[in-house]
Formats: C-alpha cells, structure tokens, sequence
C-alpha cells in the first residue's frame, strides 16, 4: 500500500504516518522508482501496534525502545514478530479495560457515598480518588527492571546452579504443583510462567494450562518446551484473561519481585480470575514467622487473603521456601 490508502484504511492521517517514519518507529520503508512509499504487511501490523501503544499514553520514546527489541532479534520469523505486535496489542488493552472497569466502580462507589450523605462528602471522593491514581500509577509504571529476555535463555540451567536464588527449585515446583490438587480437565493459571517448568508439571496431571509473563523470550522458550500451554504477555498487576476464567492460580519465585503496594493489587487480580470455588497457590522466598515484619511479603498475602474469607495452609518444602495454599471459606459474590 502507499502512505494515502494506509493513512485512509487505519483512520490516521499521511502526516502521522511520516512523523512516526521520522521518528524511526517505522525504519526501512520501501520506495518504487518514483519514491512514492510502499508500505509492506509487516509495516501495516507494525503501524497498528504503534498507533495501540500512542492511544494508550506511550511515549514515542518508549515505542521506539520497545520495537527497538524486538527488532534486535535477527532470526526471528514474519509469524513471530507478527505474533509479538499481537500480544503487545493484547497486553495493553487489557490493562485499559481495567482500568476502565475501575473508573466504573470507582465512579458507583461515589454514587453510593452522594445517596447515603446528606451533604457531599468531599473527603471520602478525595480517598477514593487517591486511591483509584495510586492503582492506576502502580500498573501503568509496571517495567521488567531484571532483563528477564536476556536471561531467558539460560534460566532453565540458572535455576538448578544459583540456589540462593532458586533453592530446591524442583522440589519447590513439585511440591507446588502437589499442593493445589489439580483435577483432569481443570483450567489453571501459572504467573510469571517463565519457561513452563510449573505449568508443565500440571499439564502432565491432566490440567489446561495458561500461563503469563512479560518477558518475550522467555515465552519463547515455554512455548517450544511446551505447546499445549496458552501463554500470553502480561505481568501480575494486569492479568490478560477474563473474569472467572480459572479454576486454579499458581506462581513459583515470582512474588518476590513486586513492592509490598503491588501485593494487594495482584491478590485483586488473581482473584477476580478465579472462579467463585478457585484456589491459590504461590510458592516463594520468604522469611519464616519469628523474623517477619508486619510488612514482611508472607504477612502482606496471610493478612489479605484471611480478610477476603480464604482458608491457608502453609507449608516449607524446602529451608527458606514457603508455600501457602489458599481455598476460599465460601464463594465470594463480588467476583
């Protein structure tokens, strides 16, 4: 296609396009004999996740950074770069859909508080408020700081080498895996899947897996290893699946990674993908009770998890490792 007929297909103007070739979003356009532009399918798919990503308040220097990865990869094929502009857009709108249902809610909440207040409530609209920014900033500022794509290819040997990082790592999985009883034919959901290894136990008790990561390339390797597993880019903040979609939820060495604010948020998450009856599973480092703060991780998930009517069981399958199964008391009517 030429500039017009794309600008006229995508519903955006010439001069759009040629600000994003400028500004090396779109590198090595093709040009005919006269000059006139070519764009190609990829260029077209690559446009459309570009113009997802500026709709969604990135800036064409994160865009930029973003294509710029995925670019670096020199042998990948048209099916997986397609594939990538795919789940970016995938990724991003459902960080907008909750974020849209939030405003919602937030929105009847302040309905609610207006009917029941014989004056207006303006402090309450102010909590509500600060509340619904603080969500909004901790997904929205959700960034891999640990270059997850640049160790993916050796994670599946750095699990078993560094045992500061990952002690009893198989045993930690195993027991996991264990724990959350999967049925033949439930659905369950791994975070932070990395390279499958825990999906891929409970694919192999019958489950039906899926799994999220944000990292690329780690995907990557799961879904060679493991073809069966529906895997999708995302991060524990902004789960990309619907409502009561899982029976099950687990995650193995992944919590560690979020600040005590995000614990709550991801606990939100998981829950509102689980279907009234599911349960959860997360294995990880923490300290045991005698050295745990009232911050402490462990004590952040227990102390949430009791509020919202779960029953636990915690286990240590290994020094230093805590598992803690969660089954709720009752089947929550707010999911």
């Amino acid at each position: 296609m030429k500039i017009n007929e794309l600008a006229r297909k995508l519903g955006i103007s010439a001069r759009t396009i040629r600000f994003y070739e400028q500004n090396g979003l779109l590198p090595g356009v093709e040009r005919e004999d006269n000059r006139y532009r070519v764009f190609s399918d990829e260029d077209v798919w690559r446009l459309q996740t570009i113009i997802a990503l500026r709709e969604a308040g990135m800036t064409v220097k994160d865009i930029r950074e973003v294509l710029e990865s995925e670019s670096a990869q020199h042998t990948v094929t048209d099916r997986e770069r397609l594939r990538y502009y795919l789940e970016l857009q995938q990724a991003l709108l459902a960080g907008q859909w909750l974020e849209m249902r939030r405003m919602a809610e937030t929105t009847s909440q302040m309905l609610e508080l207006l009917q029941k207040e014989q004056e207006l409530p303006l402090q309450e609209f102010f909590e509500l408020a600060q509340q619904a920014r603080q969500l909004r900033e901790l997904r929205q500022h959700w960034r891999d700081h640990w270059n997850f794509d640049q160790r993916a290819s050796e994670h599946d040997q750095q699990v078993h080498t560094d045992r500061a990082a990952y002690p009893g790592y198989n045993e930690v999985l195993t027991h996991t895996a264990t724990s959350v009883r999967a049925a033949q034919g439930e659905r369950g959901l791994d975070l932070g899947t990395g390279t499958g290894n825990l999906a891929g136990k409970l694919l192999a008790q019958g489950a039906h897996m899926a799994g999220i990561d944000q990292s690329r390339e780690m995907l990557k390797q799961c879904r060679s290893k493991f073809p069966a597993l529906d895997v999708r880019v995302g991060n524990l903040l902004s789960i990309p699946y619907d409502d009561r979609s899982f029976d099950f939820v687990v995650s193995s060495f992944a919590f560690r990674y979020l600040a005590e604010p995000e614990l709550p948020l991801a606990l939100t998450e998981i829950r509102r993908v689980l279907k009234p009856h599911g349960r959860i599973c997360i294995s990880d480092i923490m300290p045991d009770e005698a050295s745990a703060s009232v911050s402490s991780p462990i004590i952040v998930l227990q102390n949430w998890l009791e509020q919202h009517d779960y029953m636990l069981q915690r286990t240590s399958p290994y020094a230093g490792v805590f598992t803690l199964l969660a089954v709720p008391i009752r089947p929550s009517s707010s999911r």
